[in-house]
């Protein structure tokens, strides 16, 4: 039997080679449990991983509704409402939501371009939308753009309206500059 000199001269936990490394050894040596018990259930470590998973799927989906919630204030219509999955603990967790948004359009332009960009703060409010989440954002800068146009088109009518009184008004004193008698007058009166 061949004995090194290191392992004969020091018992086990004083070696040269140290006690952390030795302690290092030993956890490395010592068996993980597989399982672990959670709720009065015990669970393999593929288990609690998918645990994991769900516990952190659920925050990041109530957190998502939570912010269409807030920046949706008075569009909202009914709150949030969720999909779930059970875990292997038993209990339900969240992993899919939706917040019904009122998306129709106001009383006036106005009132409908204001709703928009409302609708779109809220369908971009969480930290990372989803691809419905920017469909419904585009729907709302469609109706924005509608609504633009509309308040558009209003003002020019307003403006072609003004413009056509002034042209009575400046037609009146081009017929009046064209009758050589009341044209004098015009000039002498003003000047």
């Amino acid at each position: 039997m061949n004995v090194s000199p290191a392992s004969a001269a020091y018992p086990s936990a004083l070696r040269p080679e140290g006690t952390a490394a030795l302690r290092g050894r030993e956890q490395e040596d010592s068996p993980r449990p597989a399982a672990r018990v959670v709720n009065g259930q015990e669970l393999s470590a593929e288990q609690l991983r998918l645990l994991d998973e769900l516990q952190r799927r659920d925050r990041e989906v109530r957190a998502h509704e939570a912010a269409h919630v807030a920046a949706g204030a008075g569009l909202v219509r009914g709150g949030a409402s969720y999909t779930y999955q059970v875990g292997p603990d038993g209990r339900r967790y969240a992993v899919g939501g939706e917040v019904r948004i009122d998306t129709s359009a106001g009383a006036t332009p106005a009132e409908t371009l204001a709703k928009a960009e409302r609708i779109r703060a809220a369908a971009l409010a969480p930290a990372n939308p989803s691809a419905q989440d920017y469909a419904v954002a585009a729907e709302a800068a469609r109706l924005a753009q509608e609504a633009r146009a509309e308040l558009a088109a209003a003002r020019q009518g307003d403006g072609e309206e003004r413009t056509e009184g002034r042209n009575r008004l400046i037609g009146a004193y081009d017929d009046a500059a064209l009758q050589p008698a009341r044209a004098g007058r015009l000039i002498d009166t003003q000047a």
